[in-house]
């Protein structure tokens, strides 16, 4: 049975004991399993200061004091959050409790307490286990992200009911037919109903009023949004938005799914995180490999757009890669998966790269490099802000300065 992970690699012991916890809305279960599976303590804590407080107190009285420990925490970015901040603000070590195996959690029936030891039970007995991701600039892009989503939902099913109103209605109907939704919202917000009007006209007027001015605010939402995406991602990231096909919302969710420097041990794992690395399937004489179709799906949305919009734009690498793999008879869609792992590759080594280490702050940390200083009218006129990135960008692909240049 494997220890809990990979923490060695950066210089931090195996823990020997494991503490599950799983975590709710007002109280958190926790046991304490040492690496042979036996069960040495469980409690339930309230979920707050307080609580996480007792726990850590408690767990520091059961395990040895020579007997390092880790905490596999259910939740880590919802229920569980407060408890990571602290474990981690603490000096601990803590893992998301992997997801346990369909068909076998509830075998032995269900209750706080058996969550916790599932919890414990599934970090030992993976190979690779998944650190929480950042907080801070990281945590705010997730922010931006999911209320984009929300707001280009609802703007979506704004719009739907807005044409669904348009087409019961007759010479209303006729007066914006062909127009796009944009001029439609424009021509309905500087109509007003006349006094003769029927009922029906009337409500119908009055709602779609209502419906144009939601329209319009969401646009102006999602279009302040946008602005917040590409000024916080060029900050955290900026290499990653010179990169061709690669906008705010692209850039903001490989930096989520990312997250910081160790939490993704190469490229091949970031691949197979973002779901575009093939699985090896086959017995016998028959070997091939399918599709994966797990992993982030917005991560890998996010290459999708990338490639699309690189085959789109005639980028010359990707031009050239498609004619040369059309020519060995692959399909389009082999074409797309194969670009969409090298782009996954690419994209990865930019990041760990250039990316702003996680716990600085912007415009911080500036760096001496002789080799981006040297006849470059372009860096100075850039600002503080984007120095920073540029030297990471340009010492990271130069093979002249990586020997001189310190390691990000």
């Amino acid at each position: 049975m494997p220890i809990v992970t990979e923490q060695s690699d950066r210089g931090q012991p195996d823990p020997g004991w494991v503490v599950g916890v799983d975590t709710h809305t007002d109280t958190h279960a926790a046991a304490i399993v040492d690496h042979l599976g036996r069960i040495h303590g469980e409690i339930q804590v309230p979920a707050d200061l307080a609580g996480n407080q007792r726990l850590t107190a408690w767990a520091s009285d059961l395990v040895p004091a020579e007997v390092p420990v880790c905490w596999s925490v259910e939740g880590t970015r919802s229920h569980g959050h407060g408890l990571v901040r602290h474990l981690l603000a603490a000096g601990h070590i803590v893992v998301e409790a992997p997801k346990p195996v369909s068909g076998t959690r509830r075998r032995g029936g269900k209750s706080d307490a058996l969550d916790a030891v599932h919890a414990v039970r599934a970090a030992l007995s993976h190979a690779q286990l998944a650190t929480p991701r950042a907080d801070g600039p990281r945590e705010a892009l997730r922010m931006l992200l999911v209320t984009r989503r929300h707001h280009t939902d609802t703007r979506t099913a704004t719009v739907n009911l807005f044409k669904s109103l348009i087409l019961t209605a007759t010479s209303l109907r006729e007066t914006l037919r062909g127009l796009p939704t944009a001029a439609q919202v424009r021509t309905v917000l500087a109509i007003h109903a006349s006094p003769d009007t029927d009922l029906e006209d009337s409500i119908r007027l009055q709602q779609l009023n209502l419906l144009a001015r939601q329209i319009t605010d969401l646009d102006n939402i999602l279009a302040a949004n946008y602005k917040q995406l590409r000024a916080l991602a060029s900050q955290i990231c900026g290499a990653l938005l010179v990169q061709p096909g690669v906008g705010p919302c692209a850039a903001a969710t490989l930096l989520t799914a990312w997250s910081h420097r160790g939490r993704v041990r190469s490229e091949a794992a970031f691949a197979s995180l973002a779901g575009v690395s093939p699985l090896i399937t086959g017995s016998g004489r028959h070997h091939r490999h399918r599709l994966n179709r797990g992993g982030d799906r917005a991560l890998n949305a996010a290459l999708h757009t990338i490639v699309i919009t690189r085959r789109r734009m005639n980028h010359p690498a990707t031009s050239d890669y498609i004619t040369r793999r059309t020519g060995e008879g692959r399909t389009p869609g082999d074409i797309l998966r194969c670009l969409k792992r090298y782009s996954a590759r690419q994209l990865f080594r930019i990041m760990q790269s250039c990316a702003m280490p996680f716990g600085t702050g912007f415009g911080t940390g500036r760096i001496s490099c002789a080799h981006c200083r040297q006849g470059d009218a372009a860096t100075s006129a850039a600002g503080e802000a984007d120095w920073d990135w540029m030297h990471r960008y340009r010492c990271a692909t130069n093979p002249t300065s990586r020997a001189s240049s310190p390691a990000f």
